[in-house]
């Protein structure tokens, strides 16, 4: 029995997934204690969009560790958050011409869902929030509330109310869901009460690649307009360029409420997450939401490095092209099985592969691992396979990484032998 079975809690699950002891991480490889490399289409659930340990952050890091910066200041001013906010309104904000307010929640994802939810009921003085079908916006209670898995629901120990679900894009084949939910909120006698807020995501990492059209979150948009609901945009996991530029709703003539961003906005793996706000809808008295470890300066060091990657669109138009790339593949993949893949679903470098068979992701997931590749599951079923290689991978180890996937699969379905 190992230190980690002995005394860490049960609770622990990526480790069963990846069982190996990690050391090191460069780049897009992660090495275990006896130095073997395994290469990471995992990225840290989506917190290492740049890789591990990448090269300037670093550099800027250790510098700012080295001059004794201030390491916590809870949400006192500090050079390192100020020097954040210019470089994030300079290179984000102002080029999209996008006016909003910026909140830091707290250190992770949830914390950033949890104040969106608060924020947006009193705002619009009204209890209920709007999610939809495989949703997932976190753990604590609040964001459990609005997740579509009923595993991770179930976890939560108590009823999770005020909160209705609604199907999501696609969900059930052609039906026009938006009208479906249109005509409820109309109806005074459909049983559902007009909501504080709409939360969404434009890509359902956890709830298997789902990905919203633009005409639907267009229309979802329209729709919060028409009844004076306030639209949150979930850009966690599918922000921060994942999807191939900064927001994962650029360019689609798109503006909500609140988005909440985290993962990697630190662009380090280091806790950082925030809320970007309508400045009218900034009406928090001082102090009404706060948390010990709102002000991570480290993070705010690294964050303010990472945004030099989006100084111009090169980076982006390299993200389009490497995705194109794995889409081509991955599509050649189903062709070449037919029978076990049913569907490929993504959008410029998170893709999901969905399998015929329930747990089919789980295998695969287990069968890469061995062959020395990372990459998770998705879906309340895991039978999706989800690829998040790191927005920095070069041609040659993003396309060794899809030839272990490819011999991987050849593996689970027994036409060749591990």
């Amino acid at each position: 029995m190992n230190i980690f079975e002995e005394i860490e809690s049960e609770v622990r699950s990526y480790c069963r997934t990846f069982p190996a002891t990690f050391q090191k991480g460069k780049g897009c490889y992660l090495f275990d204690k006896e130095g073997n490399p395994y290469l990471d289409f995992f990225s840290g659930a989506g917190a290492l969009n740049y890789g591990h340990n990448p090269p300037s952050m670093k550099a800027r890091l250790l510098q700012y560790i080295e001059e004794n910066g201030i390491a916590h200041s809870l949400d006192m001013a500090t050079e390192a958050k100020g020097n954040f906010l210019e470089k994030f309104s300079e290179t984000i904000l102002k080029p999209r011409n996008m006016a909003y307010k910026v909140q830091f929640p707290g250190p992770t994802g949830t914390n950033a869902v949890e104040s969106s939810l608060k924020l947006a009921r009193k705002v619009t003085g009204r209890e209920k929030i709007l999610f939809f079908t495989q949703a997932f916006h976190g753990m604590t209670l609040g964001s459990l509330s609005i997740s579509g898995n009923a595993f991770k629901r179930g976890g939560a120990g108590l009823p999770l109310t005020n909160t209705v679900c609604m199907p999501y894009c696609g969900y059930m084949d052609d039906m026009d869901t938006i009208g479906y939910i249109d005509r409820l909120l109309k109806c005074s006698g459909s049983g559902v009460d007009l909501p504080a807020a709409v939360i969404v995501e434009t890509v359902q990492a956890e709830g298997g690649v789902n990905v919203a059209s633009k005409e639907w979150l267009k229309k979802l948009q329209a729709l919060c307009k028409k009844f004076g609901i306030l639209f949150i945009l979930d850009d966690i996991q599918a922000g921060c360029g994942r999807t191939g530029t900064f927001f994962s709703f650029d360019n689609m003539n798109i503006s909500p409420d609140i988005i909440c961003l985290s993962k990697s906005i630190s662009g380090y793996g280091l806790p950082m997450a925030l809320c970007l706000i309508k400045p009218e809808l900034d009406i928090w008295e001082p102090g009404e939401h706060n948390g010990t470890f709102r002000g991570n300066n480290m993070a705010f060091v690294t964050a303010t490095e990472a945004l030099k990657y989006w100084e111009s669109p090169a980076f982006s138009q390299e993200i389009f092209r490497k995705g194109l790339i794995v889409k081509e593949y991955l599509h050649n993949l189903m062709d070449s099985f037919p029978e076990k893949i049913k569907e490929i679903r993504g959008r410029g470098l998170i893709y999901g592969i969905v399998f015929r068979a329930e747990g089919h992701g789980s295998l695969l997931s287990s069968t890469c691992f061995e062959n020395q590749l990372l990459a998770e599951t998705s879906g309340a079923d895991s039978d999706v396979i989800k690829l998040l290689p790191p927005l920095t991978i070069n041609d040659e180890d993003l396309n060794k990484g899809l030839d272990i996937l490819k011999e991987s699969i050849l593996i689970t379905s027994g036409e060749v032998y591990a």
